[in-house]
């Protein structure tokens, strides 16, 4: 009897085809979720894309039960079948074995269950195979996997070699049996020797040498088993084999052939090849980058519902790539794909809540998706999570957990979570403080070519930091890092040109690559540039530039230029005086900490410059600057407690301020506290101590030192009088007076 081709319904649209045998129930995959079916059964079909498959689109869900039955009809059973069934009378039936396969093809499966058992019985090998087919489909009776198992282990050992793949497949799985990836092995094998064009067993073989399932893992022999199921048409040994050129496993690494062979999967229809596809276009793998054709193919294979595709059509539409920038599609597109389980998807739509793209901004959700992708293996998550919790983003700061989430990251070979661990180390953030094991982190992702890591091994090798100071080596390192357009290193090699740190001094060149790193946005070197613009530095001296690079720098949150902004306003640098504004820029860095704004936040309070004077504030504000170190503050609170300015009167505390700001260089505290060994103020009254201070502080050019030192030799306090130099003294005092003047 000669069959027509059979006419196959929708569900089929929604599965692969493994094998190009001409089976009717020959071996298919899930497009969605990729789930192996080693038999096609319509019903089963559609019962796992209704219930089971997580991945299904909605238009391959169930349609009614009455086109169903017309659906698995057709599926099943010829044009011609039909007509044999509707005209044979049962004399002429034909042998019974047909006439089985004929009932197994009818919507009545009872009738095909028995007469494959009689076969069975009498031992007809492919019966036998059939009858465990019944068992394993549940087709005509309850679905029994031990005798199914049964089956297909006898008719293998009679020789049948489809059954040596089933039985390969239910050892892998264990279906009806103990598991048993040996034996799995074994079956495949078998499978495969007995017959070179069984694909599926080739595929399956080449699995288990891929994975090293029943045997040891042997990348070259999978390859091969790839390469020849491939050859003989099979879809997913095709993917596989553009895998393995893409990646060089069992083979040299060729992505000219790893595109060609995700080309042809992806022409037959293959979703994961039509994704990889994309990706091939996407970032030039084997050919050239073409971001439109890369969108159309992830368009093409989210709309057939690949999860991964409809993620990257997302990122696709975050970056604008092939398509226009749209953060509301994008974000609609990481949703639905989260919404399925897509891993990345999950963080990307963290990373959506907590920027703010496409949607509201909302930390607490950004916190939970990366907590959500994190638990399950998502190693960015991971680190974004550690993230979260060392700034405090959606959940409360805990830089302990931080320190464990990086390392957890870092020890899975993830380079970003590694630097994050050695800056973890070199800060103290949730552990010791341990500067030698951050620069090993350092060095280790700096080798894999990590900027951020090339640029702080530089600044560890210029600050000495976790090894010997080499400052040499951090020019070499900046510049590496710097040549790769990682522009805090360009600021940096800026910044050893203009001090000479590890390479000759040029100011000039220094002034060059601030501007350039100034250029892409970066805000130190745009400071540092108006730095340069302010005191004439590579550059013409140009206080109107810098005021506004001052002014842009602190638009953009920089401290130090919010405060040298102030001072700009200040002392009218590049603007008009505005004192108002000096004062509410030094508060405002101040209360960032920035320490010399809070000096000179509490000189405003003193003397009432942009605001009311308050004394007590002044004495706060110095008093907090003073017990950082600073020098400045500390003279200026000896004043204050010499006069008794916003606290009590003590001569002591003054006495004692002067002389710690006095041992750190301090030029006007070497005066003061001359004044005070003359004088007797808190402290016993020593005038040849008076003399020495107030002759280190003239000899420096401090000005009423000059006069107080020609005073010193004229009366001959703590000295022999001198009215020579007194004179000389008086003179040089007077001449400076006057230059000061003019």
């Amino acid at each position: 009897m000669i069959r027509k081709e059979r006419k196959k319904g929708p569900v089929w649209e929604h599965y692969i085809t493994k094998s190009r045998c001409n089976d009717s129930h020959p071996p298919v995959q899930c497009k969605y979720c990729l789930k192996d079916f080693k038999r096609a059964v319509p019903e089963r079909m559609q019962s796992h894309l209704d219930k089971k498959c997580s991945e299904a689109p909605d238009h391959a869900k169930s349609q009614s039960k009455q086109q169903l039955k017309i659906n698995n009809f057709s599926d099943r059973v010829s044009e011609n079948e039909q007509n044999s069934f509707e005209i044979l009378p049962l004399a002429e039936a034909p042998d019974i074995r047909y006439l089985g396969n004929c009932c197994q093809h009818e919507i009545i499966e009872i009738k095909a269950f028995e007469f494959y058992k009689k076969e069975a019985e009498k031992g007809h090998i492919d019966s036998i195979y059939n009858f465990g087919e019944c068992y394993y489909n549940g087709i005509g009776t309850e679905k029994n996997e031990t005798k199914a198992f049964e089956l297909y282990k006898e008719a293998a050992d009679k020789g049948h070699i489809s059954s040596l793949y089933d039985l390969g497949y239910c050892y892998q799985h264990g279906i009806g049996t103990e598991k048993s990836e040996i034996k799995a092995f074994e079956s495949y094998y078998k499978s495969v020797v007995k017959k070179s064009d069984n694909i599926d067993s080739m595929y399956n073989l080449g699995e288990c040498y891929y994975y090293g399932i029943g045997t040891e893992k042997n990348e070259i022999k999978a390859f091969e088993l790839y390469e020849v199921a491939a050859k003989k048409g099979h879809i997913i040994s095709l993917y596989d084999l553009g895998y393995c050129y893409q990646y060089g496993i069992g083979t040299e690494i060729n992505e000219i052939k790893a595109f060609e062979s995700y080309k042809k999967a992806a022409e037959k229809g293959y979703i994961k090849s039509i994704h990889y596809f994309g990706c091939c276009y996407n970032y030039g793998i084997g050919t050239e980058i073409n971001e439109v054709k890369a969108f159309k193919l992830y368009k093409k294979s989210a709309e057939k519902g690949y999860i991964k595709s409809i993620n990257s059509l997302g990122y696709c539409h975050q970056h604008g790539i092939g398509t226009k920038i749209n953060e509301f599609e994008a974000f609609k597109l990481y949703k639905e794909a989260a919404e399925k389980g897509q891993i990345h998807s999950i963080h990307n739509l963290g990373y959506c809540f907590q920027h703010g793209i496409g949607t509201a901004k909302n930390e607490i959700k950004a916190f939970e998706l990366y907590k959500e992708a994190a638990e399950k293996g998502h190693i960015i998550s991971i680190q974004n999570l550690g993230y979260c919790y060392q700034q405090g983003i959606g959940t409360a700061k805990n830089e302990i957990i931080t320190f464990e989430l990086y390392k957890e990251a870092a020890e899975k070979g993830y380079i970003e979570p590694t630097y994050n661990l050695g800056y973890c180390y070199q800060h103290g953030i949730g552990t010791e403080k341990n500067e030698t094991k951050a620069f090993e982190f350092y060095k280790e992702v700096a080798g894999k070519g990590h900027i951020d890591s090339i640029n702080y091994l530089g600044y560890c090798y210029q600050h000495g930091i976790g090894t010997e100071k080499n400052e040499v080596k951090a020019v070499e390192l900046y510049k590496e890092a710097a040549e790769k357009g990682y522009f805090r290193s360009v600021h940096n090699l800026g910044y050893c040109y203009q001090n000479g740190i590890g390479i000759e001094k040029n100011e000039v060149k220094a002034f060059e690559l601030y501007k350039e790193a100034s250029e892409k946005g970066y805000i130190e070197p745009t400071y540092n540039l108006g730095y340069c613009y302010q005191h004439g530095i590579g550059t013409e001296k140009n206080e109107i530039k810098a005021f506004k690079l001052y002014k842009t720098a602190a638009e953009k949150g920089h401290i130090i230029s919010k405060y040298d902004l102030g001072c700009c306003y200040n002392y009218g640098i590049g603007t008009e005086i505005n004192e108002t504004k000096a004062f509410e820029l030094y508060k405002e860095a101040a209360e960032k900490g920035h320490i010399i704004s809070k000096y000179d936040l509490g000189k405003c309070y003193q003397h009432g410059i942009g605001t009311e004077i308050n004394e007590n504030k002044a004495f706060k504000l110095y008093k907090e600057a003073a017990e950082k170190g600073y020098i400045e503050p500390t003279y200026n609170l000896g004043y204050c407690y010499q006069h008794g300015i916003g606290t009590e009167k003590s001569e002591i505390n003054a006495f004692e301020l002067y002389n710690e700001a006095a041992e750190k260089g301090h030029i006007i505290s070497k005066y003061d506290l001359g004044y005070c060994y003359q004088y007797g103020i808190g402290t016993e009254k020593n005038e040849t101590k008076a003399f020495e201070l107030y002759k280190e502080a003239a000899e420096k050019g401090y000005i009423i030192a000059v006069y107080d030192l020609g005073h010193c030799y004229q009366y001959g306090l703590g000295t022999e009088i001198n009215t020579v130099k007194a004179n000389e003294l008086y003179k040089k005092y007077a001449e400076l007076e006057s230059y000061t003047l003019i």
